[in-house]
C-alpha cells in the first residue's frame, strides 16, 4: 500500500511525470503500483497523485545506476598495469 503524503509535498499528475521521465501514463502507474515512486490515489474518481519529492528521489537513484555501471564497464576494460600505474597500457587514449 503506498504511504499517505506529507501535508507540503506537491503532487504531480501522472500525465505530468510521464511527461519528465518521457514515458507513457501507464507506464507510470506501473511504477507506482510496484513502489518505485510513491502515489496515492485521491478524489472522486479516484485518480492517481505522484509526490515530486518521490519523483525526485526516483531520477537521483537511476542516475546513480547509470554512473555505477559506466564505472564497471571501465574497470573491466582497463588491464592491470593501467590500474597499477606500471607496466604496458594496452589501450592508451
Amino acid at each position: 500500500m503506498p504511504e499517505s503524503p506529507s501535508p507540503e509535498a506537491r503532487m504531480l499528475a501522472p500525465a505530468q511525470v510521464a511527461e519528465v521521465l518521457n514515458v507513457s501514463v501507464d507506464e507510470v502507474i506501473a511504477l507506482v503500483i510496484d513502489g518505485s515512486i510513491r502515489g496515492v490515489r485521491v478524489g472522486v474518481p479516484p485518480q492517481w497523485r505522484v509526490e515530486q519529492s518521490s519523483l525526485a528521489a526516483y531520477l537521483d537513484d537511476r542516475a546513480e545506476e547509470v554512473r555505477r555501471m559506466a564505472l564497471w564497464e571501465q574497470s573491466n576494460a582497463a588491464s592491470f598495469p593501467e590500474l597499477w600505474g606500471t607496466g604496458v597500457i594496452r589501450n592508451p587514449d
